[in-house]
């Protein structure tokens, strides 16, 4: 949405300069600027003075004007300059001819930056009323005031939420009572938006119109403090149940400054950054250190003949804010009872948890933390196979016995997708059926994957929790912890979702939903009835327990490693101890300070203007897939898939196709999100280039070397495109340009090559894109490392597996190719992994400690044309676990 207000203000820019160069006549700028009319009246800038100005002068048919303004206009919402330039929001053309005093944004005192916000003002006849209510805060601005905010005045309901949506710069709502529902705008599709969101104008009490708002705009954006002005009686307002969504009931006679300051204040709290704030005060102290850190203070850099340099590149600050010590001021993370302790509280805020933890040695340390904290030995953990690595060896460093559960497959692409609920609840049911449910503790999954599956994390939870409702749910979200600030998005995440089910417990109608649902059931519901119903919990058994790992790093400002566990756990103090006892496990005693800072500024960005940024992420993302699939040269070697391509339709329960699809809407997208058991992240984009003769390792070579563009993940014929929240509109121009080059090489190198080069480049992408390996499952563990697991499941002990190949005399080595390992899937003994083996792509382990190989997966390896496979020595062979050594060793 910014990129199209800059795009719409750019075409009334061009038209204007033809109209003004005699190349076009006023009716083309007429109706471009009538389109942006009713873009602005949600928002603060250009403002209704400026916009007065255009019209009058669009309609005096003042060409040359209208242009001169227009381009100004245009060129401070490109730059938003007009958030620090107070020349941007005058009429006049010079700054002679300015008027002085208009109280309008400006720089603070001495020239200091003051950060810019927007606050939406609504109330009755929006443009006359919200306009003198503009004036009135005007006037109480001072020079002392941190921050500085200009009103978007609305008069309605729907007008409301759609400044909400479409302004990211609103920081802050304050409502009067008596606004109206409806719109004078005809817009069918924010109507469409708002339907889908489940808000209905006939549910709406006329009464209480103003809580429904504040709710509402709450719902759709948490961190926007709301203010609600009355004339009622304000005391049992306040205490209205639907006030929570309030900051503060003020009685509207009384004078704005109160108002004024209230929203000053909410800006500054979310602005404070505890930690890095004090880290910035202790670097100004003159402080001697005598403590195992000699680079503290930099001395020892900016004295040195030798290391100068690092210090000069670095800078002085990076040193004067290091410390080893927790006193004067600093704090400990590993025991926090200052300010990283409130740190870590304006964190789980923000992200709307109970708790939250800081990481500064990355989510897969942040996993094998819950996983000590939660799960006891021998405990049973519901596991997705193809998650990160880090979950496996938390499993090893824990005890707990893996249940694997298989992601549907993509062979085409060499990648899996997620884990079905069915394959879940089927996993739950056969361990009740076999009498071991109170074995189970956790369901463990990734969420989004890294090919950008997002699952329907409040149905898998309510589900899962129907069948056992004291379920753990850890839910790896390293890859989607920018999704707390899209409100398309949140409900998909671990800490949306149990906000979402905490919610319905305390509904009355909840218990309802559920004995209904058990009277329809019946008293011995089948397992194939089970599996096909949408099992509703009984809300007075549940007991809410959810954790959500978060790579802060991945998706916001963090410094690399910076990551948050997320906690929403109603029985946390009862493993309250064991968390204590895996944060001192795993984390440094000597955490690096500017990583904590790191996570603290990242918590501030997102909470001020996570919103837009996230939004404009989206928008890259949208744009890169709509111009490389519409691109007539590239989109012959290139494309982007779709989520028709990437989820099966029959998880796409809504009918949704594709972000692409003509006539999709943001309606489409939110019916989804709220209905489908599977969506695909925007963000996350699989680059099809096996078509253009290229695997993915070798493309994401040439991309790094030849082109200085960077990215991570690869499978045999695709690579993976992310957009974030720092990429802007000049990488997607280079991502094509580059993309345009190679397609133009290709073409070249086609038209050169003769009959052999078409030939020899079109069997090269048969090979890559229809010659490719089945995907393997996971087999088995053998019956040494099974234990007492019953036989409709495939639990093993993977820790025992794991340490006896600690002893190298139960290890032998079999070669990948040759007779021995063909003799041996044909004849036995079984061949029994001794460690985990994890290709680089797909990135998952294919086999782990105590697994059986089957002929599935030596038939997957010797396909495989990737040169890095962690745990596999290609000069030795497969490691394996001799069981006879085992058990053998077991019996003495």
């Amino acid at each position: 949405m910014p990129a199209a207000r800059a795009d719409a203000w750019r075409g009334l820019t061009a038209d204007a300069r033809r109209w003004a160069a005699g190349k076009a006549d006023r009716a083309a700028v007429e109706r471009a600027f009538a389109d942006i009319v009713v873009l602005e009246e949600f928002h603060a800038y250009p403002g209704a003075r400026l916009m007065a100005t255009l019209r009058d002068r669009l309609a005096a048919g003042s060409a040359e004007g209208f242009r001169n303004l227009a381009e100004r206009v245009s060129q401070a919402v490109v730059t938003r300059s007009y958030k620090h330039d107070e020349g941007d929001w005058d009429v006049a053309e010079s700054a002679a001819d300015r008027m002085p005093d208009l109280g309008l944004p400006a720089h603070g005192s001495g020239g200091q930056h003051r950060p810019f916000f927007e606050m939406l003002l609504v109330s009755p006849h929006g443009g006359t009323r919200g306009a003198q209510q503009s004036a009135e805060l005007r006037k109480l601005r001072r020079s002392e005031d941190a921050f500085i905010y200009e009103t978007v005045p609305v008069g309605s309901f729907e007008d409301a939420i759609c400044a909400a949506i479409m302004n990211p710069g609103i920081a802050a709502v304050t409502i009067y009572e008596g606004f109206d529902f409806a719109s004078h705008h005809d817009a069918p599709v924010l109507r469409s938006v708002i339907a889908a969101r489940g808000i209905d104008a006939a549910d709406v009490d006329e009464g209480d119109l103003a809580l429904g708002l504040a709710s509402e705009l709450k719902r759709l954006r948490p961190e926007l403090d709301i203010y609600l002005l009355s004339d009622r009686k304000v005391e049992s307002l306040a205490g209205h149940p639907q006030a929570g969504a309030l900051r503060r009931v003020l009685y509207s006679v009384e004078e704005m400054l109160e108002l004024h300051l209230s929203v000053l204040e909410g800006v500054a709290e979310r602005f404070r950054t505890p930690f890095f704030d004090n880290l910035k005060h202790y670097a100004t102290r003159p402080i001697s250190t005598f403590h195992a850190l000699p680079i503290a203070r930099g001395k020892s850099v900016f004295k040195s003949d030798w290391i100068r340099d690092m210090g000069e590149f670095y800078g002085l600050n990076i040193f004067l804010a290091e410390s080893s010590a927790t006193t004067g001021g600093l704090d400990s993370l590993l025991e926090p009872t200052g300010n990283i302790k409130e740190a870590q509280e304006m964190a789980a805020r923000a992200f709307g948890a109970d708790r939250c933890f800081f990481v500064t040695n990355g989510t897969s340390t942040s996993n094998k933390m819950v996983h000590q904290a939660v799960v006891a030995p021998g405990e049973i953990v519901i596991l997705d196979r193809n998650c990160h690595k880090s979950h496996h060896y938390g499993m090893v460093l824990g005890g707990a016995q893996p249940l694997y559960v298989e992601a549907f497959p993509m062979t085409e692409y060499s990648m899996y997708g997620a884990v079905p609920l069915a394959s879940i609840k089927q996993a739950l049911l056969d361990l009740k059926a076999e009498g071991r449910l109170d074995r189970v503790r956790m369901v463990d999954l990734t969420n989004c994957t890294f090919d950008g599956h997002i699952y329907n994390t409040r149905r898998v939870m309510e589900e899962c929790l129907a069948i056992k409702p004291d379920l753990v749910f850890l839910w790896d979200e390293a890859w989607f912890g920018f999704a707390r600030f899209s409100p398309v998005l949140r409900p998909r995440t671990a800490m949306g979702a149990a906000a979402a089910i905490e919610a319905w417990m305390h509904d009355p109608a909840s218990v309802a939903a559920y004995e209904t649902q058990q009277a329809e059931l019946g008293e011995n519901p089948s397992r194939e009835t089970l599996l096909a119903t949408r099992l509703i919990p009984d809300p007075r058994q549940i007991r809410l327990r959810v954790y959500q790992t978060n790579s802060t790093h991945k998706s916001m400002s963090s410094l690399r490693q910076g990551s948050m566990i997320l906690v929403k756990d109603v029985d946390y103090h009862t493993v309250e101890s064991q968390f204590r006892e895996a944060v001192f496990t795993h984390a440094s005693t000597s955490p690096n300070q500017q990583l904590i800072a790191s996570l603290d500024i990242a918590r501030r960005q997102m909470e001020l203007e996570g919103y837009g940024l996230v939004m404009n992420a989206i928008e890259i993302s949208l744009s890169i897939r709509r111009e490389i699939n519409s691109h007539p040269l590239i989109s012959k070697y290139f494309k982007v898939l779709g989520a028709e391509e990437m989820v099966p339709a029959s998880y796409r329960q809504s009918g949704f196709s594709d972000f692409l699809t003509p006539g999709t809407t943001w309606a489409d997208q939110i019916r989804s999100m709220n209905e489908d058991e599977f969506c695909l992240d925007p963000t996350r984009m699989t680059l099809v280039c096996g078509t253009a003769g290229f695997d993915g390792t070798e493309f994401k070579k040439l991309l790094a070397d030849d082109y200085d563009i960077q990215l991570n993940k690869t499978s045999r014929n695709s690579v993976l495109l992310q957009s974030n929240i720092n990429n802007t509109r000049s990488d997607i121009a280079q991502l094509l340009r580059v993309l345009l080059d190679i397609s133009n090489a290709i073409e070249k190198r086609l038209a050169e090559g003769g009959e052999a080069g078409r030939v020899a480049f079109f069997a090269r992408v048969k090979s890559l894109m229809e010659d490719v390996p089945d995907l393997p499952d996971f087999s088995h563990f053998h019956d040494a490392f099974r234990g007492d697991a019953g036989e409709m499941t495939v639990e093993g002990d993977m820790r025992t597996a794991f340490f006896a190949a600690y002893d190298p005399a139960a290890c032998e080595y079999v070669p990948l190719f040759g007779e021995e390992c063909d003799r041996r899937l044909a004849e036995g003994p079984e061949m029994v992994s001794a460690n985990f083996v994890i290709p680089y792509p797909p990135g998952f382990p294919i086999m782990v400690p105590g697994q059986v190989i089957t002929h599935e997966t030596i038939d997957f390896m010797r396909k495989l044309d990737v040169k890095e496979i962690h745990g596999f020595n290609r000069e030795k062979g497969l490691r394996l676990i001799r069981i006879e050594a085992v058990t053998a060793k077991s019996a003495r």
